[in-house]
């Protein structure tokens, strides 16, 4: 429960989104001066921005070589230990 708010709050209705029915933006007191149309224009920007998905960046298979590199290194680490373990 809010008790005691004295805020301007700007409510967009219509998100574009099929997630979310409708957004909230409480303004900053410096700008509760500036028209409803701007501020409109300004929430509606930020909402765009931040329900835009991120891009997936493309992952490429590895090579047979890198395969290799990788299986011949973890090899090498498991016959060290043995050695280093029977030398103990």
């Amino acid at each position: 429960m809010i008790k005691g708010v004295n805020k301007q709050v700007l409510e967009i209705n219509e998100t574009s989104n099929g997630f979310f029915e409708k957004a909230i933006f409480f303004v900053k007191p410096e700008y509760s001066g500036m028209s409803e149309g701007k501020l409109r224009e300004k929430a509606c920007s930020e909402m765009n921005g931040i329900c835009s998905l991120p891009r997936v960046k493309a992952t490429r298979p590895r090579s047979k070589v890198n395969y290799f590199l990788l299986c011949s290194c973890f090899l090498c680490g498991v016959i060290t230990g043995i050695l280093f373990c029977t030398l103990l």
